[in-house]
């Protein structure tokens, strides 16, 4: 054994040959490609014309002397076997035939039966003990015909194989001493000519030997063993007991048979004696073919193997189809009764299978995945020394070529197997599974022992694979003219192909050798890669130098952008050693921001100017209410952010530098872009009278405005600003990105606003003309049209115009055009309201008309909100004309009303209050009125007092015109008078109940020569007194306190408006006596304190 090792080592380094491969850098673009390895040269699978000639005469040999019955599965009809082996050796039919008769004319081999006798279980104890001593003889007898069937439907055999077989053809086994379940493991080799008339016999025998009856007393164990005595003792000395027989016809076996047979007896007694196990094989000895006679059985079949599976594969690949492994019929038929009639072990067969596959998987395309069967069951029976040193050293040369093979494909798995090819993951990991099972074989261990590592092996083939793939692509990317930018595009290219084989090996590769080798394929390449492609971007970069053409600012930008992509797919730290080689790559691109920067904005300004020169300012639809050129200047917009996130420059303080340049250049191309559409629209409208048209272009061109406000207005969300001012935290001053970014965004911002606001002020004012005309007309209309009908004029104007706003107009600028006419409307209003103060008419047709304008500009919640209708201005206007629009009476009534809430919200006593209980009777329809006293009064007096007494009407005096004043009694030089006196007023309680209804109580102060000075008014309500709110009649009545008032000294707008209306006599008398009322107040507000 140690010689056969030591032989195998002097063998040529095949594995080193194919895989130590010398690697070393490429220094340059001009370096020369480093040497690839050699290819393996595959085993050829070809036999040469005599060697095929040999093959064929032994493989039509095997099928005529074919012996026993055919296996599931298998061809029957010799025939058929015959057309194919014609088929899988390339014969010709007269070749074939001449072949078929050289054979059949050969001597007949001679026929055996292989019997192996493996064990028993079940016998008859035949001994005292209970136990047997079995064993058995077997052999053939010929010529004699056995009756066939079951084993229950046969005869009972009475002859034994002493008696049958001559002694010399007789084979016995070893006697197994004292067990009921014998075990042999026993193979006789027995010859027979004629296997139709042969049969095999097999007597299973307990062997007697000669006992004491001390001995056997000894033994006894219970009473069938004293009935063994006494039988024992009738019979000879020395008789062996029968304990059973198996007879089989041979021409009823298959080529391999593996049963248990029942022992069966020559006699009724004990019908059932177990059953023994038996193994049959028919084979051949001295086969006649010249290739058995001067080849070992083993090289034999292995040749066989191969040439049947060659043309197995062959076949499929003819067919389009790939095999899978599984052999045909007929080729499995003539395997096996070649490997029957052989004599092959499961051992051989399964090293000749590993040894053909093998040799053909590196000439034929089939999957690897069928050297796993083999593979196995070599692991599974390898024992060592069980091969002759020829076939040790033939195995571990087949080891070490598949490696090295397998190796080699690895080094080449990007072109061997593509992804185009959808299996071709399968494929690889079929074949790594392979090469890991085969380096785990113990005969692998013994045969091979100085082989490296499986996965130091295939890394070092991935890492030289890895170097000659790059420089193929790129030889492949090597430009026809040379020059630098013909180069730029060359290194393009190549590192766009990097960048996809990184994303092969991250996503499909990876893993594949990770879970079989524990080698993490992309952390490798990438390493690999990316210091090759370093080395020639910089050496490109400083070609390039800092002078920067427009045509080479464009190829360094894409090599930048494909860099970064490359540099992004970097493994994480833990996965890679140290620095890399592309870290800070961005440094040599530093010269070429400037012409970057420049061509962005170039482009995008050569983009704008021709998307306004080709808009026709129409909208693009129903939904779409800007024109073209909107559109095209957001893709513009889009296309500068996707190209300052594309440049994501690393270093934060030159990144914030190139955002402020985006920033500025993009607020610069919006005031450019406007500037742009004024033009385009006075362009259009030129010498046009169709002002309608001329309408319809101002509002696409503010509806284009406003979505380009939106599209600066996502500048910051665009450009990352938030991630940006993170980045620039520690290099920049605080504030400085919002002073700078902010502000540039705010100016534009405002620029942008102002113009659409210019836009829509120039539409409002078309339409403001029109609202003022028709609140003119509708102020002049005469008294007999409704107001309903006065205001449908106005109505329709508005319903006209603002659709045709609305229709044309983003909501966003109709909202603004809606403001700016509510505006302009209330003050249209405002004014014609007061130039009708003194017309009630006039102004209630102004107050529906201003219902129906707010109704009109909400619209239902499309159009103003509320809280934008209801302006400061709104709401007086909206108070002015329910006053001006009121009768006399309600004027009248309002103005109570509004002094009785005056009174509510007086929280000081400074005038005075006075003391009343009052109640309403229902059942006599009274009002009773006790007034108790006044106190804290004013002393209006020279003597530092007042003479007061109080004055009790029933306000409004139209609500109760039949009622006179009433008075108390006059109280001389008191400021705290008791007055404690009762009236009552008969009045029904319907007036009573009506807002502003009160009594009011006038305290004076008593004159003897003049006029009485007033005091101050309280007002009682009267739709508070208990009793009103309903018929039962009041209990206790409580008291209630009333602070005194004076009027307002500045002129109740109420009674400016009825002073207003000189014709109504009623109105003319209220308002005398209530400014009356306020000059005295007034005086005595004047007058100071004594």
């Amino acid at each position: 054994m140690a010689t056969l090792l030591s032989h195998l080592q002097q063998r040529p380094p095949l594995l080193r040959q194919a895989i130590k491969i010398r690697r070393r850098r490429v220094r340059d673009l001009q370096d020369p490609l480093p040497q690839t390895a050699p290819e393996i040269q595959p085993p050829s699978h070809h036999f040469s014309p005599e060697q095929r000639a040999l093959l064929y005469e032994d493989a039509l040999y095997t099928v005529l002397h074919r012996l026993g019955q055919p296996e599931p599965n298998h061809v029957t009809e010799a025939s058929e076997l015959l057309r194919y082996l014609q088929e899988a050796f390339h014969v010709e039919p007269e070749e074939h035939q001449q072949a078929l008769q050289r054979v059949r004319e050969l001597e007949k081999p001679i026929f055996c039966l292989k019997a192996t006798v493996k064990q028993a279980k079940g016998i008859l104890g035949k001994d005292v003990s209970g136990f047997s001593d079995p064993y058995c003889l077997l052999g053939i007898e010929q010529g004699v015909s056995v009756p066939g069937g079951s084993p229950g439907s046969r005869h009972r055999q009475k002859a034994v194989v002493r008696h049958t077989i001559p002694e010399e053809q007789t084979h016995r086994t070893q006697v197994i001493t004292q067990t009921l379940n014998p075990v042999w493991d026993e193979t006789f080799i027995l010859e027979f000519e004629d296997i139709t008339n042969a049969s095999f016999h097999l007597d299973m025998w307990d062997l007697d030997t000669v006992e004491s009856v001390r001995q056997k007393l000894g033994e006894l164990t219970d009473l069938h063993g004293l009935r063994r005595i006494f039988k024992e003792a009738r019979k000879d000395k020395g008789q062996d007991d029968f304990l059973g027989n198996v007879v089989l016809r041979l021409q009823d076996l298959h080529c391999r048979e593996d049963q248990w047979y029942p022992l069966e007896p020559r006699t009724e007694t004990y019908p059932d004696r177990g059953q023994c196990h038996l193994q049959f094989q028919l084979i051949h000895k001295r086969r006649a073919t010249s290739a058995s006679r001067s080849q070992p059985s083993y090289t034999v079949h292995l040749h066989l193997l191969q040439q049947l599976v060659s043309h197995e594969v062959t076949q499929h690949q003819a067919g389009s189809t790939s095999w899978d492994g599984s052999l045909s019929p007929q080729a499995a038929t003539v395997l096996f009764l070649h490997a029957t009639q052989k004599d092959l072990s499961d051992f051989h067969q399964s090293m000749a299978q590993w040894l053909a596959y093998s040799r053909l998987y590196q000439s034929l395309e089939f999957p690897s995945s069928c050297l796993l069967h083999p593979i196995t069951s070599i692991e599974y029976q390898w024992i060592q020394g069980r091969l002759k040193a020829e076939q040790q050293e033939e195995l571990a040369a087949s080891f070490s070529s598949l490696l090295a093979y397998g190796l080699s494909l690895i080094r080449r798995f990007r072109s061997v197997f593509p992804l185009s090819v959808s299996d071709s993951p399968a494929r690889l990991q079929s074949l790594l599974r392979v090469l890991v099972q085969m380096c785990k074989m113990k005969a692998f261990g013994e045969l091979c022992p100085n082989t490296a590592p499986l996965p130091q092996l295939v890394t070092e083939a991935l890492q030289t694979g890895t170097t000659e793939w790059f420089h193929l692509k790129q030889q492949h990317h090597q430009p026809m003219m040379q020059g630098i930018l013909e180069a730029g595009k060359a290194l393009l290219g190549l590192v766009q192909d990097v960048i996809g084989d990184l994303h092969q090996c991250q996503h499909t590769w990876d893993k594949i050798f990770h879970n079989t080798l524990k080698i993490h394929l992309f952390s490798m390449a990438f390493r690999e890669l990316q210091w090759l492609v370093a080395k020639r971007v910089q050496d490109h970069t400083t070609a390039v130098g800092d002078a920067v053409s427009p045509e080479m600012g464009e190829s360094l930008f894409q090599l930048y952008i494909s860099l970064k992509e490359l540099y992004q797919l970097r493994p994480s730290s833990s996965e890679r050693d140290g620095v890399l080689a592309l870290d800070n790559f961005h440094r040599w691109f530093q010269p070429a921001i400037p012409s970057w920067l420049q061509k962005t904005y170039n482009v995008a300004l050569a983009r704008v100017q021709r998307a306004v020169q080709m808009d026709e300012l129409v909208p693009l639809g129903e939904l779409t209410k800007h024109s073209t050129s909107a559109v095209d200047l957001s893709t513009c917009f889009a296309q500068i952010s996707h190209t300052a996130r594309q440049l994501d420059w690393p270093d934060p303080e030159e990144a914030f530098m190139i955002t402020v340049k985006f920033v500025e250049d993009t607020c610069r191309l919006a005031l450019v872009y406007c500037s742009l559409i004024k033009a385009r629209a006075r362009e259009l409208s030129s010498g046009q009278k169709d002002q309608g048209q001329a309408a319809n272009m101002l509002c696409v061109v503010v509806n284009d405005m406003e979505q380009l406000r939106l599209v600066i207005g996502k500048l910051p969300t665009q450009l990352a600003w938030e991630a940006l001012e993170q980045r620039v935290g520690a290099v920049l001053e605080q504030g400085q990105l919002q002073n700078t970014l902010h502000a540039q965004l705010q100016s534009a911002l405002a620029g942008l606003g102002h113009e659409i606001r210019t836009g829509v002020r120039t539409l409002a004012e078309q339409l403001e003309v029109g609202i003022a005309k028709h609140i003119q007309k509708l102020v002049g209309v005469r008294e007999s049209v409704l107001p309903e009908d006065a205001i449908l004029p106005l109505m329709k104007f508005l319903e006209v115009e603002l659709c045709y706003m609305n229709t044309n107009l983003v909501q966003e600028n109709f909202s603004s055009l809606l403001t700016l006419l509510w505006t302009h409307t209330l003050t249209v209003l405002v004014e014609a309201a007061a130039s009708q103060r003194s017309s009630s008419l006039a102004s209630n047709r102004l107050k529906i008309a201003l219902q129906n304008l707010e109704i009109c500009f909400h619209a239902e919640g499309c159009g103003l909100p509320p809280e934008a209708l209801h302006t400061a201005t709104f709401q007086a206007l909206q108070r002015d004309l329910e006053l001006q629009a009121a009768s006399s009476r309600e004027l009248i009534r309002k103005y109570f009303c509004s002094r009785i809430q005056q009174q509510a919200d007086t929280t000081s006593e400074e005038l005075g209050a006075v003391t009343v209980k009052a109640c309403y009777r229902a059942s006599e329809q009274k009002l009773r009125v006790e007034l108790l006293s006044a106190s804290s009064l004013l002393p209006l007096d020279s003597n530092g007092s007042s003479d007061p007494f109080v004055q009790l009407t029933l306000e409004p005096r139209h609500e109760f015109p039949e009622l006179a004043a009433r008075e108390t009694q006059k109280h001389k030089k008191d400021l705290h008078p008791l007055f404690d006196e009762t009236f009552e007023f008969l009045v029904p309680a319907e007036p009573c109940r009506k807002a502003g209804a009160c009594l009011l109580l006038t305290v004076l102060d008593y004159d003897t020569l003049g006029a009485d000075d007033l005091e101050g008014e309280a007002f009682l309500p009267l739709c508070e007194v208990p009793g009103l709110s309903g018929s039962e009649e009041p209990g206790e009545v409580p008291q209630t306190r009333l602070p005194l008032t004076y009027p307002a000294p500045n002129g109740d707008p109420i009674l400016q408006l009825l002073e207003g209306r000189k014709g109504d006599r009623e109105a003319q008398v209220f308002v005398r006596l209530r400014r009356h009322r306020a000059k005295q107040a007034s005086q005595h507000a004047l007058r100071p304190a004594p």
